[in-house]
C-alpha cells in the first residue's frame, strides 16, 4: 500500500477506482472536494481497509457502480454507511433540468451504461442504449482517473445548479437506494421453500413427474377449449387465442384480464382462471422455485433507479411481481420477525404536498384518503373516489374517470392544476421533473417529426389526428412522472433513514437460520424487500417492536425532508408476524 501524502486529515469523501494491473486505487478528499491523499492497495486488502476507514471516519464512498464494489464487501462483512454511486448520479444529472451546464456530464458518455452485472445475470431491457459496446457489456469505466474525473464533473453540476439543496438530496437517496439494493440482495429475503410448493401443488395440482401441465392448470384449459368449441385451441399465444375468441364470437381486441371481464360469455371464467395459474406456473412455479431459493433465502436482482420515473425494476428473479399467492412463503427465521409495512394511497398523498393543496391534504390526514374525499362531498363512494384520483394522475378522459375527475377540479384546484399543467406541457413536447430535481426524457425524434409534419399546409387529417393522439399519450406520461417520481424520491427517503435506524440497533447472537444472512447481516435487523410502496424487515425478536417503530418514524421524517412542514402524512399499515401473508 502506498500514499502520496502522509496528511492526516479527515477524509469526506474518498474516491475508488482500479489501475491498470487490478490494484484498488482511492483518493481521499476533505468536505470541499480537496485531496488529501492517495494510495493503492491489493484487492485482497481492500475490505479490510475499508472497514477500518469506515468505522474511524464513515467517508462517503465514490465509486463507478455499486453492484461492483459493494456485493464483495457484504460477502466480507463489511457494511458502509454512505456512497456516491457515479453511474445512477450521472444519469440523474445528465438530464436534469436543475443542472444549467451540463455539457460536461454529458460529453462523458461511457458513464450512460447500464449498472455492473455477473456474467450469468441478463441487463433488462429498460437499459438499452447508443454507444460503445464494450462499455456496454461491462458497465460503467472503473478507471482511478476516470473516477476522479467524473466524480467533479458531477460536483461541479451539483453546485453551478439551480437548487444544489435539492440535488444533493436527490443524489444522496439515490446513491443509499444502490446500497440498500445490494444489502437485500446479501441477505435476501427468507423464503420457506417447502410452503411454495404446498401453495403451488394445492392451486395448480401434482407436480407432473414426467413434464407436462399439472393437473387443476390442465384441467383449467380442457374448460376453455370446451367452451370455445375448439379442442386444439391456442391458449399460451396470444394472436392464437384472440382468433379462437373471435371465433366464438368474443370480439376482444386483447387479452387483458381487464377487458375479458367485460364481457359475457361461458370462457370467460375458466380463461381468466386459467391465465391465472398459468402465470403461477411460468413466473413462480417449480423452476422458478428451484432457481431462485437457495438455502432458504430469495435473493433477487434489484435494478435502482430501472424505470425512467426512478422506480426501482428488476433484472432477475421478478422480485417486484411478488404474487399474493406466496406471500405466506416468505417466512421469518427461528427467533426473529417480520416487520411488514405499506403506505396507504402514496402517490395521492405526494401529489398532495407537491401542490400545497391543504384541502386533499386534510382529506388524507389520519385516515383512509379516498374516504376522506368522500366526505369533501366530491363524489359519492370510496370506489368512485379512486377512479377519479387514478384517472386524474394517470390522464384517464374517457369513461367514469372522464366523468368523475372534473369534479376533482372544483374541490382541489392547486392538486388538479399541477397534473394538467404538467400534461400540458407533455403535449407541447417540454420536459417536466420530480420534486427533487429527476427530469422526464424528451420526446422521440419521431414524435417530434409526427407533430412537425401535422402542423404543415398539407397535412392530412389522418396525419392531424395522429398527432394529436401522440401529443395526449406524452401528456399522460409526463402527468404521471412529476407524481410517481416524487414518490419514489419518498420511498428512498423512507428507505435511506430505515436503514440507518436497524443498523444502529446493538447486534444480537445470532441464530442458526439466520447465519444464512451472510456475516453483513446475521446479527442485525435489515431490509429484506422493497416494492415501491412496502418494505419487509427481518428483526431478531428482540426488536421486532423497535422496528417496526423505526419503520414509522422513517416515514415521518421522510416526509419532513422531502415536504418540511406541509401537513401531510403518510400513515403506515405496520404490523409483525411470522410470515408475510395478508389476512
Amino acid at each position: 500500500m502506498t500514499s502520496s501524502t502522509s496528511r492526516a486529515d479527515r477524509p469526506t469523501w474518498v474516491v475508488l477506482g482500479r489501475t491498470d494491473v487490478g490494484q484498488v486505487a482511492a483518493a481521499l478528499l476533505d468536505a470541499d472536494g480537496a485531496e488529501l491523499s492517495q494510495l493503492t492497495m491489493a484487492a485482497s486488502g481492500f475490505a479490510v481497509w475499508v472497514r477500518g476507514l469506515e468505522a474511524e471516519h464513515a467517508p462517503r464512498w465514490v465509486w463507478n457502480d455499486a453492484p461492483a464494489w459493494y456485493a464483495d464487501l457484504l460477502a466480507a462483512g463489511v457494511r458502509i454507511a454512505r456512497c456516491h454511486d457515479l453511474r445512477l448520479c450521472h444519469a440523474i444529472l445528465r438530464a436534469s433540468a436543475l443542472v444549467t451546464d451540463a455539457a460536461a456530464i454529458r460529453a462523458a458518455p461511457a458513464w450512460d451504461a447500464a449498472p455492473h452485472v455477473a456474467a450469468e445475470e441478463s441487463v433488462p431491457a429498460l437499459f438499452e442504449w447508443e454507444g460503445d459496446a464494450v462499455a456496454q457489456r461491462l458497465g460503467p469505466p472503473a478507471g482511478f482517473e476516470e473516477a476522479v474525473a467524473e466524480f467533479a464533473r458531477q460536483r461541479a453540476a451539483i453546485s453551478s445548479s439551480t437548487d444544489p439543496g435539492r440535488l444533493r438530496l436527490l443524489t444522496a437517496a439515490e446513491s443509499a437506494g444502490a446500497l440498500i439494493a445490494e444489502e437485500m440482495r446479501a441477505a435476501g429475503l427468507p423464503w420457506d421453500a417447502a410452503t411454495h410448493d404446498r401453495i403451488l401443488t394445492e392451486m395448480l395440482g401434482e407436480r407432473p413427474a414426467a413434464g407436462g401441465p399439472p393437473s387443476k392448470l390442465a384441467s383449467a384449459a380442457d374448460r376453455v377449449r370446451a367452451a370455445l368449441g375448439d379442442p386444439a385451441a391456442g391458449l399460451d399465444s396470444q394472436p392464437k387465442l384472440l382468433r379462437a375468441l373471435h371465433r366464438a364470437g368474443v370480439m376482444v381486441e386483447s387479452t387483458s384480464r381487464w377487458e375479458l371481464a367485460e364481457q359475457r360469455h361461458p370462457v370467460i371464467e375458466p380463461l381468466l382462471e386459467y391465465k391465472k395459474l398459468s402465470r403461477l406456473q411460468s413466473a413462480n412455479g417449480w423452476t422458478w422455485l428451484a432457481e431462485w431459493v437457495q438455502d432458504g433465502r430469495f435473493r433477487p436482482v434489484y435494478v435502482p433507479g430501472g424505470v425512467v420515473t426512478g422506480r426501482w425494476a428488476s433484472s432477475g428473479g421478478g422480485a417486484l411481481q411478488l404474487p399474493r399467492q406466496l406471500r405466506d412463503a416468505v417466512r421469518a427465521d427461528a427467533g426473529w420477525r417480520l416487520i411488514v409495512a405499506d403506505v396507504a394511497q402514496l402517490e395521492p398523498r405526494v401529489l398532495a404536498a407537491m401542490a400545497g393543496d391543504t384541502a386533499l391534504a386534510d382529506a388524507a390526514r389520519g385516515r383512509d384518503l379516498y374516504a376522506g374525499i368522500v366526505d369533501s362531498g366530491a363524489v359519492a363512494t370510496r370506489q368512485e373516489a379512486k377512479i377519479a384520483i387514478l384517472g386524474a394522475m394517470y390522464g384517464a378522459t374517457t369513461g367514469e374517470s372522464g366523468r368523475l375527475v372534473p369534479r376533482l377540479r372544483r374541490i382541489y384546484p392547486r392538486a388538479m392544476a399541477l397534473v394538467d399543467d404538467a400534461a400540458r406541457v407533455g403535449e407541447d413536447g417540454g420536459l417536466v421533473s420530480t420534486w427533487l430535481g429527476r427530469t422526464s426524457p424528451g420526446p422521440s425524434e419521431g414524435w417530434s417529426n409526427v407533430q412537425s409534419r401535422a402542423t404543415e399546409a398539407d397535412a392530412s387529417g389522418a396525419e392531424e389526428t395522429r398527432a394529436r393522439r401522440w401529443a395526449r399519450d406524452r401528456g399522460r406520461f409526463t402527468r404521471n412522472f412529476v407524481v410517481q417520481g416524487t414518490a419514489a424520491e419518498w420511498a428512498l427517503a423512507w428507505m435511506a433513514d430505515l436503514r440507518t435506524r436497524l443498523a444502529a440497533m446493538p447486534p444480537v447472537e445470532p441464530a442458526d437460520a439466520a447465519a444464512l444472512s451472510g456475516p453483513a447481516f446475521a446479527r442485525h435487523p435489515h431490509l429484506a424487500f422493497f416494492l415501491h410502496d412496502e418494505v419487509i424487515v427481518h428483526a431478531p425478536e428482540a426488536h421486532a417492536e423497535a422496528a417496526a417503530q423505526a419503520v414509522q418514524d422513517a416515514a415521518a421524517t421522510a416526509a419532513r425532508l422531502l415536504f418540511g412542514d406541509f401537513p401531510i402524512d403518510f400513515p403506515l399499515d405496520v404490523r409483525i408476524a411470522r410470515s408475510a401473508r395478508k389476512d
